[in-house]
């Protein structure tokens, strides 16, 4: 069949790569191999001919993981002075200064020493993909912000060092980098992980096989919801047309109750999946109770992580909660209540 005339002129003038690409190794668990799995990566596109440098690689002393990242080049880290103590952080001017193809940043969520060029080190990312080096980089899904959440209810394991929800959905292409909790488990008995005074107390706290098989699911999730946005957008793309649907609205109602902000991480989970409109909804009675300041700061608090998310924060006022919500609920023609 002939080219339209589109068609030729794509080929003759291929659209010039303006960002980098970002490639994400994500995993369920320390210790399944995604820092490998990257390095392995390097190893092959450097043997393609492709400029590929490290800018931080975390080896936690493990032997194969120092023996793949000895075979790159390195660009050196960056010293920092904090409170009297010297600490090494990522050198992303350096990186810049360097242009590489292509760099590895392991450990996504670390949080950058005060005095770093930037608080985060998926902001560091964003730099560089930016000025149109290629990234690659490890996650564990536990670090992912709406998730943390679910992970403490699973394991009792408070995550403090998160990525906002849209940093992973950025990435081109997401790997998961999986093991079975079975062979995870033989990693770590073997040494492979940890040291071996440390194996025991691991197995009998984050590592125990239930929390593993609920990690795993969450991470198996969330790249099906990430290939499912590829499709879509690749559709939306090349314009090929679907069946039109009402799109799901999807309410979460709250109070100051802490707890609250599991159920808005849950809504908004359950919304990325279906493509749901999320709101927040949260009814003042005028009531003494709420006026108390811790009250207040629970519930700004809830109301500050639910828009950290992307919701629709609303905020109603009614004798009956109830009635309000139905009102709103009529009003938006929402589809779900949770």
């Amino acid at each position: 069949m002939p080219k339209k005339p589109e068609e030729w002129l794509e080929v003759a003038s291929p659209p010039q790569k303006t960002r980098g690409v970002f490639k994400l190794f994500l995993g369920y668990a320390p210790g399944v191999g995604k820092t490998f799995s990257m390095l392995s990566e390097a190893l092959r596109r450097r043997s393609r001919g492709e400029d590929v440098v490290i800018g931080v690689v975390e080896t936690h002393g493990r032997q194969g993981i120092e023996d793949l990242a000895q075979q790159l080049e390195h660009v050196p880290l960056k010293k920092i002075e904090y409170k009297g103590t010297i600490f090494e952080e990522m050198d992303v001017d350096a990186i810049l200064a360097r242009r590489p193809a292509v760099v590895l940043v392991d450990e996504l969520a670390h949080t950058n020493i005060p005095g770093s060029k930037h608080r985060k080190r998926y902001e560091d990312v964003q730099e560089l993909l930016a000025a149109n080096i290629d990234v690659l980089s490890t996650l564990n899904i536990q670090h992912i912000e709406s998730i943390a959440p679910v992970v403490r209810s699973i394991t009792g394991i408070v995550v403090r060092e998160t990525v906002p929800d849209w940093v992973p959905l950025t990435a081109s292409e997401t790997v998961m980098v999986d093991l079975t909790p079975e062979a995870l488990h033989a990693r770590m008995k073997r040494g492979d992980v940890y040291s071996t005074d440390k194996v025991e107390r691991s197995l009998k706290n984050f590592f125990r096989r239930g929390n593993l098989i609920a990690l795993r699911e969450l991470a198996l999730r969330q790249v099906a919801e990430q290939v499912d946005r590829s499709l879509e957008s690749y559709m939306e793309a090349q314009d090929i047309r679907k069946n039109w649907g009402v799109r799901e609205r999807m309410a979460v109602c709250i109070s100051s109750n802490p707890a609250g902000q599991y159920l808005i991480a849950r809504g908004a989970r359950m919304a990325r999946r279906m493509d749901a409109e999320l709101y927040v909804v949260h009814v003042d009675r005028e009531l003494g109770p709420l006026h108390r300041e811790p009250n207040l700061n629970a519930l700004a608090a809830n109301l500050r992580f639910a828009e950290s998310l992307g919701a629709k924060v609303i905020q109603l006022k009614g004798k009956s909660v109830a009635d309000a919500v139905a009102a709103f609920v009529r009003s938006k023609h929402i589809t779900q209540v949770l």
